[in-house]
């Protein structure tokens, strides 16, 4: 049987020096939560938040067929994870994301001079209550919001930037998730409107409303594209991890 965690403090060591944010947002009791088979002394464990699943611990295959219909990313702990989500998830996609350090000291002029990159026509503002329903009207856009479940959660923890044209949102950098001190950055640009700088910008924007605050921006890569884009904005690439991409709407076995 599959339960969630109730006593966090007992599975904390088992995800120990994992320095992922969407594991501390489930940990911190912020958002997502932790499954275990054995609530009294667990073992093993998945952190769960967003499309994401972070399993750690002795390999459990309850827990990694514990998944619900739709996409999901899969970050085994080591190999022996990896092992069962190939096993029971053998159409799944295996890919490299990349980890960017955590502790980035950012260069605060040089982020400034970058809103100047703004193109004329665009506008950049804060995502608020009406923006947050613009960002539902379009595939590429929902993902800045929609982890946070309601509006009202958003609007509390989260936070945001985008850059819009004509009234409409055409690219955006926003707090996928949230832990205590900081947030996990989701960036994304309309195929239509790359290369005029829009990333730079709206990240560079949110970054220095995080900094404002007292919030650490931290990142995340899916692709090198967004190792460079980090890297530019002041980041330091640390390693390559491996996931899987799950998208199967039933169980295999």
């Amino acid at each position: 049987m599959v339960y969630e965690a109730g006593d966090i403090h007992k599975i904390e060591t088992i995800f120990a020096n994992w320095e992922e944010t969407l594991i501390w947002s489930c940990l911190q009791n912020v958002m997502g939560k932790v499954f275990v088979t054995n609530k009294e002394n667990p073992k093993s464990a998945c952190a769960y938040v967003g499309c994401f699943m972070f399993f750690a611990g002795e390999p459990d295959k309850e827990l990694v067929l514990n998944k619900g219909n739709g996409f999901n990313i899969m970050v085994p702990q080591n190999e022996l994870w990896a092992r069962l989500i190939e096993e029971y998830y053998p159409d799944s996609k295996c890919f490299t994301r990349y980890a960017i350090k955590k502790d980035t000291k950012f260069d605060v002029e040089k982020l400034r001079a970058n809103l100047s990159l703004l193109p004329p026509g665009y506008e950049l503002k804060k995502i608020d209550s009406e923006l947050y329903d613009k960002c539902f009207e379009n595939p590429e856009t929902v993902d800045f919001v929609s982890t946070f479940g309601t509006k009202e959660k958003y609007l509390e923890l989260g936070r945001g930037v985008v850059a819009l044209k004509d009234g409409k949102i055409v690219a955006g950098d926003s707090s996928y998730t949230r832990y205590k001190n900081g947030i996990e950055i989701e960036v994304d640009t309309l195929e239509s409107e790359r290369r005029n700088h829009l990333a730079t910008v709206c990240c560079s924007a949110l970054i220095l409303n995080c900094l404002e605050e007292g919030l650490y921006p931290s990142w995340d890569a899916h692709n090198m594209n967004s190792v460079h884009l980090a890297q530019k904005l002041g980041y330091e690439f640390s390693h390559e991890y491996v996931a899987y991409e799950v998208s199967v709407e039933k169980r295999t076995h």
